[in-house]
């Protein structure tokens, strides 16, 4: 019996609840394929599903996106073939050496996009694209509020809301996460540990406010969020790295200018197979094209996995964290 090491966790925890595991390589069963990673993308809903936010059955194998090369298929498997280079996001089990992913979740990668670059964009880059092109599909002109500007969802949701004609503000928590944001296309950047960002923002618009705040921090920059938003304009939230939002009164909405409230995930926007490659396709076009810059901010091991983490949750990052498996 094949072993491979995988990063576990057997209760909710802090990062120390990780544990690198001797387990066994598992085998492909019908419509699934077995893929030997190269790199495991680091997200905060690894964050979540860690520490019991949001629950998975235990023990579990951490990590939602990956890339590498499919070794076995599984029978009726006819979407990818043993040794094509594949990414994946929105599946558990990519702390691992192998993980076991349904083949019509997997998306091949094309030549000019490494592993490395694949693991890296799926899960950050599809939902940066679902964001801006089809929650909020942005217009030439539109305001838009990006939050954390220098994380690695925040980084390319800039880019691409440039590309689509937005006038950008973002905040950052400090002057080199601010340089990060404006290289990416930012028009403008509040730096909130300096500066109030609902003020900032209400300056810069001259008073009318952005047609859509992109919020992925949550609890400490929902309330405040709420009242940047010109009338009908739409809360995204899509995160809570400073944690959960306190429950809201629906008339709270209708005071602030008739405003919309949408708490979207990546899996509703990727549902299907053809949604899920044209949005990867994009992704990986533009990248090939040179048009969007992938920052790979920090790397770790894969037996280092609580290290990444603890960056990540003390927002020591910049751009996308992976760990190194293959």
């Amino acid at each position: 019996m094949r072993m491979m090491n995988a990063i576990r966790v057997h209760a909710p925890g802090g990062a120390e609840a990780m544990r690198v595991e001797e387990v066994p390589v598992p085998r492909p069963g019908a419509g699934e394929a077995l893929v030997r990673l190269e790199a495991a993308g680091v997200n905060f809903i690894d964050v979540y599903k860690r520490s019991g936010v949001y629950r998975v059955p235990l023990p579990a194998t951490l990590g939602e996106e990956g890339a590498g090369t499919v070794v076995e298929v599984g029978e009726g498997v006819d979407e990818v073939r043993a040794g094509e280079r594949v990414a994946w996001a929105g599946v558990l089990g990519s702390y691992a050496e192998y993980a076991l992913v349904r083949a019509e979740r997997l998306v091949p990668l094309p030549d000019e996009v490494s592993a490395r670059l694949g693991a890296a964009v799926m899960l950050q880059g599809m939902t940066a694209h679902y964001l801006a092109t089809s929650t909020h599909p942005l217009r030439e002109g539109d305001r838009c509020l990006v939050h954390a500007a220098a994380g690695g969802v925040g980084l390319l949701l800039v880019q691409i809301a440039r590309r689509r004609g937005a006038f950008v503000i973002s905040t950052a928590g400090s002057d080199e996460k601010a340089e990060l944001a404006r290289a990416a296309g930012a028009h403008e950047v509040i730096v909130y540990t300096r500066a109030d960002f609902a003020a900032e923002t209400m300056r810069i618009t001259g008073g009318e406010g952005v047609q859509v705040v992109y919020d992925s921090v949550g609890r400490s920059t929902f309330r405040a969020g709420l009242d940047v938003l010109a009338p009908r304009g739409m809360m995204v939230l899509f995160g809570q790295s400073s944690g959960a939002v306190e429950p809201v009164d629906p008339q709270l909405l209708n005071q602030r200018g008739s405003l919309f409230l949408t708490r979207p995930t990546l899996g509703h926007y990727t549902a299907t197979r053809q949604e899920l490659l044209g949005r990867a396709g994009d992704l990986f076009q533009w990248i090939a094209r040179g048009e969007l810059d992938v920052r790979i901010g920090a790397e770790f091991p894969l037996a280092e996995a609580a290290e990444a983490h603890r960056a990540l949750e003390g927002r020591r990052t910049t751009g996308k964290v992976l760990l190194r498996v293959g």
